[in-house]
């Protein structure tokens, strides 16, 4: 069964939706950054699934890339 960010990363590459998928993978960042500055708690599964949801938005991102290589082929 795909996962959560599986399948919200399914529908914006569906609905070709860069801007999201952007969005989407620099709050992962932020939110990454913010919990390895924390001290107070153990927050390394956090931080680890958190750089796996970032895997799978790169991999959403890489499909929208090579979708617009499809379509808009250069000219010889």
């Amino acid at each position: 069964m795909p996962s959560a960010i599986e399948l919200i990363v399914d529908a914006y590459v569906s609905l070709n939706n860069r801007i999201a998928l952007d969005d989407l993978r620099i709050q992962r960042r932020k939110l990454a950054v913010d919990l390895k500055a924390r001290t107070d708690f153990d927050c390394r599964t956090t931080i680890q699934q958190i750089e796996e949801d970032i895997i799978v938005i790169e991999a959403g991102l890489a499909q929208l890339d090579g979708a617009a290589k499809t379509n808009h082929p250069k000219s010889l």
